[in-house]
């Protein structure tokens, strides 16, 4: 699907895009949530027209493949959510240079990703055998995201003690203070690092972390490496604005690791019977509605749960306080 006028285009409005973020962060300010929602519908929006355009264009198929690799994608980036609010609340990072920390981990995650889409083509391009490699990639992080929630979370980690953010202590001088948006500064004669660049380092290695989970899952929907790169990019420009609308509802959705490793491992089963297709023709393979269907469904019953769940734990301590 992705000839090279398509991909120059995608990538000249991604870059469009993203030059546009810079430069209304370019002011630190804290993000209003009238600005945070009207930024995030708007990113929103784009997808679907995208899908429509895609539906008209070239096949209901490959809308529908890009629209599940979209919703997977961003279920996916609502964990990175997450571990934002993790960093940037361990590193105390100022309200106000918050979305240019975000910008830059959007950025880092896109550069990534199309590395490993780039890579990803190739081993399928190699064998089939790419497509077991990759379901048991997905086999694998979903153990471990249960693992993660059944400690609690993402909320036992300490990021200050990330092995990145350790060596950049070593190498150099940290300032005790933000400086806006600096990231190095002249002090007492000599060059510093300010906490933002810790953050920084700290949002760009989680992100390789994330590159290696989502890659392989929306390559479960589609082979089409075109419709992997939109699928991810969509799913990650919203997040500097949805970060600031969801921010109060994210430790609300107590379920959610659950329900991603559900979609991994479903995803990580979709891949091993499309290899094993490949081998043995009777094998029978997921229908990609199907897949759809299934990804809706496991959200919606973890997102209702959550909020179930969260609202149950608000009565009791209300209960307890009022017996207080």
């Amino acid at each position: 699907m992705g000839s090279p006028l398509l991909w120059g285009i995608s990538i000249a409005v991604l870059l469009a895009l993203l030059i546009t973020d810079f430069v209304i962060t370019r002011k630190p300010h804290e993000v209003s949530m009238k600005e945070a929602v009207g930024w995030s519908v708007f990113y929103l929006t784009l997808p679907f027209v995208f899908g429509l355009w895609v539906w008209l264009t070239y096949s209901g198929a490959q809308a529908t493949e890009f629209v599940t690799g979209f919703v997977v994608e961003k279920s996916l980036s609502v964990d990175n959510l997450f571990v934002f609010l993790l960093i940037l609340t361990g590193f105390a990072v100022p309200a106000a240079v918050q979305q240019r920390v975000l910008l830059y981990g959007i950025v880092g995650a896109l550069v990534l990703r199309g590395i490993f889409i780039a890579a990803g083509a190739a081993m399928l391009q190699a064998g089939t055998w790419a497509f077991l490699v990759f379901g048991l990639i997905l086999f694998v992080s979903a153990v471990k995201i249960l693992h993660e929630a059944a400690k609690g979370g993402h909320s036992d980690k300490d990021v200050s003690e990330m092995r990145s953010v350790r060596l950049l202590r070593k190498l150099m001088p940290v300032t005790d203070d933000y400086r806006g948006t600096k990231m190095l500064v002249r002090e007492a004669g000599r060059r510093a690092l300010t906490p933002l660049t810790l953050v920084v380092v700290a949002v760009f290695a989680t992100d390789i972390v994330f590159a290696v989970d989502s890659v392989p899952a929306v390559y479960g929907i589609t082979e089409d490496p075109y419709l992997v790169f939109v699928t991810n990019a969509f799913a990650l420009l919203g997040l500097r604005a949805l970060y600031f609308v969801l921010q109060a509802v994210l430790a609300k959705l107590v379920y959610l690791n659950h329900g991603l490793a559900i979609i991994l491992a479903f995803i990580g089963v979709k891949l091993v019977l499309h290899w094993a297709h490949t081998v043995w023709p009777a094998v029978p393979t997921i229908p990609t509605p199907i897949s759809l269907a299934t990804i809706v469904v496991v959200l919606a019953v973890v997102t209702l749960a959550s909020l179930r769940r969260s609202r149950r734990d608000a009565e009791a301590q209300a209960r307890a306080g009022q017996m207080t």
